[in-house]
């Protein structure tokens, strides 16, 4: 693999040290290393060690840099062929994770603290997974940024064995002890804290030498002098020393005697303590955040509560005046880092982490529309989970066809857009912020229109794939133009399909449904009521369109017509619809001599789709059931008028006989006959369909 890290600087640091000693880990194991920062002190080490280095102001809080780095880091993502961008701090974690779109690499953040500012530290959970040093960092994310618990993977920090524990260990001796803190001198490590407790560690061993190892940040240097002002009122400014920050800290820490960690705020986790641990220093430190994933109290260190002066004074005089006590916090330290914080522990569980990163592939499907069009897309479903059979893929559908993929085999989930409540721009901005969640790598969008485009762009893929419907398509990242329109609706979405390689075949176009036993269950309760169990022939109509469309719907009387005659050869004629066809089916029943079976609004739409099953054969107008019937490999057939045939009827040429006369007018794809003759439809005779259903079902007349 080749592994880019980000980071905004290589100073002094436990972030810096990290990444610098992963680094050197990566080259050691041929993997290929590169490091993005702003550049520091510790450039020349990580350069020796076999990784490349680039300078660039990865650092800076202004948007206009930040969009120019985007641009650099993507060229250095392509040129040195990255498969992996590693974020490990905010501004930076911008960057990558817009550079690293439409790009081959996958990013990933380690947070190493307790952010702030939600709007600004987001980015830290929106990487697929999202790696935290310590529990505490890892229910902060979940807590405030909303990331899922699968998406966490805790690996703590480590230390470099060999570069921490060859150094000598002096022999202690109480009346010349050094006790340090290291850190960069802020406010949330506690220093006045810790300076205060000196004051009574001080006055029981008045010899005791206080190194404070660490610089205040260049933007606030005033903290350090605050610091000296109160050493020197305290009285203890001939104990204390300033050092600095230092490259010399393992030699630093193999003179010290005592190590304290005074922080005040929640720790990430606390490196400082593994690198004072394993040189041979015991630990006292207070008890926040990650360092409780790290010490043991009692057993390899001593906890203190925050800001508690008295219990800090009193540890650290207990460990110096009782060697025993500080001989077994130092090995059994020791023994807890060999087993769980050694570099190669940390380098390991990460690397393992990219790899599980870069075989997963999270992909939504978008289609909104009605109950039918989802219907259309089961063939692109299940010929995407057969080209990407490893991948994570859900479907994006309207609340009112959800049941229409619940047991489909080919998708992990549904995500439901309801129209009513996600419309408008505040609906679809707070939808996008759901659809993040997921981290989707790639995105089809198979509705193309306005709001699917908007969806697809709002939800951040690294890719999209759809049709330029002129308008919005300029949002997604892949689309092909929308020339072909006089084409079948299945062939219609593979060929944006053929931008992820997915080819289309007649043999893998058709539709699938997947009625349930319960579904099953109740339409032979429906049959048994009307008498229909053992029937030898039973002919469904599906009476009307949708209420949109009367112009699709084949006129009342010539169903009426129908029916009467094959009733004479004892064909049972169910008839389906939804709940504002109730009325139209009564009045049909008025109209015929036989009994009809009428079972319209008592089906959902697997309930329908078991029901269509049970018929030998279905008559509908262009509409959803035609579909079902479809899906569910009933003989059909099919009317059409107002709309073309060849753009709405489903691939299946072997069960589905269309009627579909060719007039001036038609399609005029209107809800309204213009000329007020609803030609199209009256057109196709009950004669000439009643001679379909006597071959279709080999009945002689």
């Amino acid at each position: 693999m080749r592994i880019l890290q980000i980071l905004p600087e290589l100073n002094v640091g436990g972030v810096e040290r990290g990444t610098v000693d992963f680094a050197k880990y990566l080259v050691e194991r041929g993997h290929g290393s590169v490091v993005v920062s702003n550049g520091g002190s510790l450039v020349e080490s990580l350069e020796q060690s076999g990784s490349k280095h680039y300078s660039f102001p990865v650092h800076r809080k202004n948007l206009w840099v930040m969009f120019r780095m985007v641009k650099v880091l993507r060229s250095i993502i392509i040129k040195e062929k990255i498969d992996v961008v590693h974020a490990r701090s905010r501004v930076p974690a911008w960057i990558a994770y817009f550079a690293c779109r439409r790009t081959e690499a996958v990013f990933i953040t380690t947070c190493h603290g307790h952010y702030k500012n939600r709007l600004f530290s987001q980015v830290m959970g929106w990487s697929k997974l999202v790696i935290v040093p310590s529990h505490s960092v890892g229910q902060f994310m979940m807590r405030n940024y909303g990331v899922s618990s699968k998406s966490l993977r805790y690996i703590p920090r480590s230390v470099d064995r060999d570069y921490f524990a060859a150094r000598p260990t002096p022999a202690r001796n109480e009346s010349k002890c050094i006790i340090s803190i290291v850190g960069r001198i802020t406010p949330l490590k506690g220093h006045k804290f810790f300076l205060r407790a000196m004051v009574k560690v001080i006055r029981n061993i008045p010899f005791a030498k206080i190194w404070i190892i660490g610089e205040s940040p260049q933007k606030k240097p005033g903290y350090r002098k605050e610091l000296e002002l109160l050493v020197r009122h305290l009285g203890i400014e001939r104990n204390v020393e300033f050092l600095g920050n230092r490259k010399d800290i393992p030699e630093l820490l193999a003179k010290t005697d005592v190590l304290v960690m005074s922080s005040i705020e929640p720790e990430s986790f606390g490196r400082v303590i593994l690198e004072g641990q394993a040189v041979g220093v015991p630990v006292i430190a207070t008890k926040v955040g990650g360092v409780v994933d790290i010490i043991d109290h009692e057993v390899n260190g001593l906890l203190v509560a925050p800001k508690d002066v008295e219990a800090m004074a009193n540890q650290v005089i207990r460990v110096i005046k009782n060697k025993d006590i500080a001989d077994t916090l130092v090995r059994n330290a020791k023994e807890k880092i060999k087993n769980n914080f050694l570099l190669e522990h940390m380098a390991e569980k990460t690397i393992a982490v990219y790899e599980e990163l870069l075989k997963s592939t999270n992909i939504l499907v978008i289609k909104l529309s009605s109950i039918g069009d989802v219907i259309l897309s089961t063939a692109s479903l299940r010929s995407i989970r057969s080209k990407l059979s490893q991948a994570k893929i859900y479907c994006l559908v309207g609340s009112d066809s959800r049941k229409v993929l619940h047991k489909c085999p080919y998708i992990d989930g549904m995500i439901i857009y309801d129209q009513k409540k996600d419309k408008g721009i505040t609906g679809l901005l707070h939808f996008s912020r759901r659809l993040r969640k997921y981290r989707f790598d790639k995105i089809v969008d198979l509705q193309n229109n306005r709001t699917s485009h908007i969806l697809s762009f709002l939800s951040f893929p690294k890719e999209s794939y759809g049709y330029d419907n002129g308008k919005w398509g300029f949002l997604l990242a892949n689309a092909i133009k929308n020339v072909k329109q006089n084409i079948p609706p299945v062939e219609h979405q593979f060929q944006v399909l053929k931008m992820l390689g997915i080819k289309y075949t007649e043999e893998q176009s058709y539709l699938e449904l997947w009625p349930s036993p319960k579904d099953d269950l109740y339409v032979q309760e429906l049959l048994d009521s009307e008498w229909l169990g053992n029937a030898r022939y039973i002919v469904g109509v599906n009476i009307s369109a949708s209420a949109n469309w009367p112009t699709k719907n084949w006129p009342l009387e010539y169903i009426a017509e129908l029916a009467n005659e094959l009733s004479k050869k004892n064909v049972r004629i169910l008839i389906t619809g939804s709940e504002k066809d109730i009325a139209w089916a009564r009045h049909l029943q008025s109209m015929v001599k036989t009994k009809l079976a009428v079972f319209t609004g008592k089906t959902d739409i697997m309930q329908l789709a078991g029901l269509i099953k049970r018929c030998s054969l279905y008559l509908t107008p262009d509409s959803a059931p035609l579909h079902v019937a479809s899906a569910v490999g009933t003989k059909t057939i099919a009317f059409f008028g107002p709309t073309a045939s060849r753009r709405h009827s489903p691939p299946d040429k072997n069960t589905l006989k269309i009627f579909e006369k060719k007039l001036t007018c038609t399609p005029c794809y209107s809800g309204k006959c213009k000329i007020l003759t609803h030609a199209c439809m009256r057109e196709i005779k009950p004669s000439e369909v009643l001679e379909c259903v006597y071959e279709l079902l080999e009945i002689k007349k």
